[in-house]
């Protein structure tokens, strides 16, 4: 005889309305070594009370008084426990026990032929208590995955909160500390007939001139301060200026001339998921053309980048230090919303989805070739 799966006691539940055969089979189960405390019942309001208890297993008669074995499984499963069940039955047909197992039974036996229960038993317990084990790993690791997502949220919002931070800092000591000492090399150029003093303050003045400049492109590089005219705006100029950067023809088509108010948030991720795209498709893509579509339909703001370029391959996806997909994909989930990336041989394209409160959108736009946002409008501090 094979040692005992369990060295603890067992709880089994039995459905039998004859005394005998409960009998013979509890001595049966302790016949092969199992330390069974085994409790009988007859009635579905019996079934309903013991089910608020703790048990290992449910053994149960498929003729019961007033309801069927069938009806037993049934209330077993709508139970909390989630107990193996096991039918042993007089007789029982094919078609019954075929429709049992489908129905989450653990198995059926047959009472004139009782050497399996054991066996049965030990087997049905332990899938049962391996089934719990599954169902609390994928709690867990969906309690991680939660906990990693709000995390990764936790450390956007702060990485966003400092850069727009650093971008004040910018504006207010090292823009307000250049553009005062370009007032002072303008002052004194104007007042020396030197010429060599003169060539100096030039020369000093244009070292100034591009410190500003590098400011301005840092501070917006920092924290876009175009969004402040709208994600429709900030997109048509992000889409001018790549254009004219790198050569690549750009387009960009909204579906609306100004978009309803956003929630917090959604106008910077659709922002830099265009801009970490187009900075992709600048580096790898060999594209000749690019197409930016912006659309707010049915509560869901859709943003799509695409090109016609060389286009990724899985290994290219499947890189281990693929960050920037992957920070794309943690960005847009800060905001609750998804990253679709596709590849072929006609290009890529990178679709992101954010569902938004529904709210009434503006009349739609007929976008013209022409637009009003050639200059950059992070130029705060003005020209001299």
């Amino acid at each position: 005889m094979n040692p005992p799966a369990f060295s603890r006691r067992l709880r089994v539940l039995h459905l039998e309305d004859s005394v005998l055969d409960h009998e013979l089979a509890a001595t049966q189960l302790r016949r092969s070594g199992l330390d069974v405390e085994m409790r009988r019942i007859e009635t579905a309001a019996e079934l309903r009370d013991a089910l608020s208890e703790t048990w290992d297993a449910v053994l149960s008669d498929f003729n019961l008084p007033g309801f069927s074995g069938l009806d037993a499984l049934e209330m077993v499963r709508a139970g909390a426990q989630a107990l193996p069940f096991i039918l042993l039955s007089g007789e029982i047909g094919e078609d019954t026990a075929v429709q049992a197992m489908r129905h989450g039974a653990s198995d059926y036996l047959l009472k004139h032929n009782m050497a399996r229960l054991a066996p049965a038993m030990e087997n049905a317990i332990a899938a049962a208590e391996a089934e719990r084990a599954h169902r609390a790993a994928d709690r867990e690791l969906a309690l991680s995955r939660q906990r990693l997502s709000e995390l990764a949220q936790h450390l956007q919002t702060s990485i966003d909160g400092e850069r727009a931070a650093i971008a004040r800092e910018i504006h207010d000591d090292v823009g307000g500390s250049l553009v005062a000492l370009k007032f002072d090399l303008a002052w004194i150029e104007r007042r020396t007939a030197d010429p060599e003093v003169r060539q100096r303050v030039q020369a000093a003045l244009e070292t100034v001139t591009h410190a500003l400049d590098s400011s301005k492109r840092i501070m917006h590089n920092l924290r876009p301060a175009i969004l402040e005219q709208g994600l429709v705006a900030a997109l048509q100029w992000m889409a001018g200026r790549f254009e004219k950067r790198t050569g690549i023809a750009c387009a960009f088509r909204s579906s609306h001339d100004e978009l309803p108010e956003l929630p917090a948030g959604v106008p910077l991720v659709a922002y830099r998921t265009a801009q970490e795209a187009l900075t992709n498709i600048s580096k790898h893509a060999q594209a000749r053309r690019v197409s930016i579509d912006l659309a707010l339909a049915r509560g869901v703001l859709s943003l799509e980048v695409a090109d016609d370029g060389v286009g990724l391959t899985r290994a290219d996806l499947a890189k281990a230090r693929s960050f920037g997909i992957r920070g794309l994909h943690e960005r847009a989930s800060t905001v609750g919303g998804t990253i679709d990336l596709s590849s072929g041989r006609r290009g890529t394209s990178l679709l992101l989805s954010v569902p938004v409160a529904a709210a009434h959108a503006p009349p739609v736009r007929d976008p013209g070739p022409d637009s009003d946002l050639e200059h950059d409008p992070t130029t705060a501090w003005g020209d001299l």
